[in-house]
């Protein structure tokens, strides 16, 4: 083959698989909600890699709010997220920076003096969501009830990490922050939250509790009973409530199917595979959803309408 026929030839074949990749991709994007930069010291260029290999589309980057010394961040343990993440400027300009990938959070302290100039400064810019709030504060706190009427104003969703004596308490008090703002979609995540979809669950010291899981349990009847709750399937916590009685999974993901998102919030550079737990939790939706149509909403349509994206 001549020079020139080669490079035809090599050039609509490229040309066709990109086709075929952008195909592939328009038919099954996937929306992941939940990802930081600066994971526990991962660079840059791993998230991206990380997320192509996940097959991601679009990747919401939730920010740390600023470092400091306070009993809101357990004096300094809950900086960074307790897990070295970049803060708002840094994901504002990561995102702006591959605006077809990745979208954005505000975040704060919200005891912090400026707590609310600081988050709505992003939600200006163009912030989705108010997350990740991972602080040792009352659930149903002044403070907090400012964090839930920037969302009110700003139209945008609040993401809560739910430990026990750790970050936001008062997890069973929170049924009146929801009826309280009906206009505000709250997103559950972490340990707390998702041990408490089995209504035999007692002892909240554990967090990631094992066995058979009855149907019932109070984060089952946030979702059921409130239209503004929703769920993030992120995270260890998130796997194990998936995976550790799958019977009730599928009748769990039937029945929320309008209310569950993907989420990796992994930190591992691979992005595929037994070490990524967003892999993982990808896997176990695909498995388990009773039908395509569940699996598209639980990957990127329920995400696609919360987030307005």
């Amino acid at each position: 083959m001549k020079r020139r026929e080669f490079l035809t030839a090599s050039s609509l074949a490229l040309l066709g698989l990109r086709v075929q990749e952008d195909a592939l991709g328009a038919a099954e994007p996937i929306i992941d909600i939940h990802q930081h930069l600066g994971y526990r010291g991962r660079p840059d260029e791993a998230l991206l890699a990380h997320q192509r290999t996940l097959g991601v589309t679009t990747t919401i980057l939730l920010p740390a709010g600023r470092p400091v010394n306070t009993a809101s961040t357990h004096e300094g343990v809950a900086n960074g997220l307790q897990a070295q993440c970049l803060g708002n400027e840094a994901c504002y300009r990561f995102a702006r920076a591959h605006a077809k990938q990745f979208a954005f959070g505000a975040n704060e302290v919200p005891d912090l003096e400026g707590a609310a100039q600081e988050i709505e400064r992003y939600l200006k810019r163009g912030a989705v969501v108010i997350a990740e709030q991972k602080f040792g504060v009352d659930c149903d706190s002044p403070h907090m009830q400012m964090i839930y009427e920037l969302a009110q104003a700003h139209g945008v969703p609040v993401l809560m990490h739910w430990q026990f004596k750790m970050y936001n308490y008062g997890f069973e008090r929170f049924y009146k922050m929801l009826e309280r703002y009906p206009q505000v979609s709250f997103i559950g995540h972490a340990q707390t939250w998702w041990a408490n979809i089995d209504r035999s669950y007692t002892d909240q010291t554990v967090l990631y509790p094992k066995g058979p899981v009855t149907a019932g349990g109070l984060t089952d009847r946030y979702l059921s009973d409130y239209p503004n709750m929703y769920g993030d399937l992120a995270a260890g916590s998130g796997l194990n409530a998936l995976t550790r009685d799958e019977d009730v999974t599928r009748d769990f993901l039937t029945r929320h199917q309008d209310k569950l998102l993907y989420g990796s919030d992994c930190t591992d550079v691979e992005g595929t595979g037994e070490k990524c737990q967003g892999a993982q939790i990808m896997a176990a939706i695909r498995r388990l959803a009773a039908s395509k149509a569940i699996e598209r909403k639980l990957l990127y349509e329920n995400a696609k309408t919360l987030f307005r994206l």
